[in-house]
């Protein structure tokens, strides 16, 4: 039994999709879990880490550690990425320092959003309701770092009136990729393309994924190109209907 849960907002959702945010209190609130927002977490430190300023991404990672103090309550959040650089990577910022514990524990106790419902709560349902096609996105991170599959699709099929349509090479990179995105725009378009291309040829509405970061991307390219899809984090599917 989970009474109460730390919630883990990642910088870039609470300042461009605070929504999602809310729709994750929303569902767990639901489910019976009270949650706890500590309003000094910022960023875990991933976009430093990935650019090679490891001195930098260590004292962000150093706040992090402190801005979720509790040892015995779990971590959820809401994107697959960040946490998955919490659980992989703080392990070469902190092997061999004072924070070595701290970041044990952290590691075992912070989970995306999904795989907490699926995993830890062992909720397939939480009764929403969404009448589109769908298509899902495999992130690189999700993936690849985190070990993510099953569990959204898992909980997409038990969204009344959705009908979930695989696209074709689901798991290849969409091209975002962080600052990968700045630093070679043209690669990162093309990929983004691509990607589009896959999920209009399912005839899906929606492109879904657990990862707002590589929705912005496509939707991005999408609506400058005024293609006929959208993008739509897993979560925000999730709170519709009820």
């Amino acid at each position: 039994m989970v009474d109460k849960v730390d919630l883990f907002v990642p910088c870039f959702v609470d300042q461009v999709y605070p929504e999602t945010a809310m729709n994750m209190v929303k569902i767990l609130e639901k489910l019976g879990v009270e949650v706890n927002f500590n309003p000094n977490q910022t960023c875990c430190g991933q976009m430093a880490f990935n650019s090679g300023f490891w001195d930098e991404a260590r004292s962000m990672g150093e706040k992090f550690l402190k801005d979720f103090p509790n040892q015995n309550r779990y971590i959820v959040g809401n994107s697959a990425s960040c946490i998955g650089f919490v659980k992989n990577f703080y392990g070469k910022l902190f092997h061999n320092t004072a924070h070595h514990l701290e970041y044990k524990h952290l590691q075992k106790n912070i989970f995306e959003f999904t795989d907490f419902l699926v995993n830890v709560l062992k909720v397939t349902d939480v009764g929403a309701t969404f009448n589109h096609k769908v298509t899902y996105h495999d992130s690189c991170a999700a993936l690849r770092e985190y070990g993510l599959k099953d569990e959204p699709r898992t909980l997409l099929k038990n969204v009344k009136g959705l009908e979930l349509i695989e696209m074709a090479e689901t798991d290849v990179c969409c091209g975002f990729g962080g600052t990968f995105a700045i630093k070679f725009e043209p690669i990162s378009i093309a990929m983004g393309q691509q990607k589009l291309e896959r999920a209009l040829a399912t005839g899906a509405e929606y492109i879904v994924s657990t990862d707002q970061s590589c929705l912005m991307h496509q939707g991005g390219i999408a609506d400058k190109q005024n293609l006929p899809i959208k993008t739509m984090h897993v979560i925000d599917v999730l709170a519709q209907g009820w």
